[in-house]
């Protein structure tokens, strides 16, 4: 499963009230959609997409990382993801 699936799967189970569209193929919110800004997470919220986050792909969450930049969408995230992955690769 990819990380944005893997992000969305998350949201979905955690956040959303009904996660599933008319045709059942998901929720209906953009890859690029603001979860501040659409209501889906707040800050406790936040703070579960960090453990998840650091949970899910063993990566640390240092606390000054915990920013709209980071952690606002599932792009964001993936886009994070990504370059922690890399780093502790490296």
């Amino acid at each position: 499963m990819s990380v944005k699936a893997q992000i969305r799967q998350f949201i979905a189970e955690n956040f959303l009230f009904n996660p599933l569209s008319s045709n059942g193929a998901g929720f209906d919110l953009s890859d690029d959609a603001s979860f501040l800004d659409e209501g889906v997470v707040d800050s406790t919220g936040t703070l579960e997409l960090v453990m998840f986050v650091e949970d899910t792909f063993g990566i640390e969450v240092i606390d000054h990382e915990i920013e709209p930049e980071n952690f606002d969408s599932v792009n964001k995230l993936a886009d994070y993801i990504a370059r922690k992955s890399n780093v502790a690769a490296s």
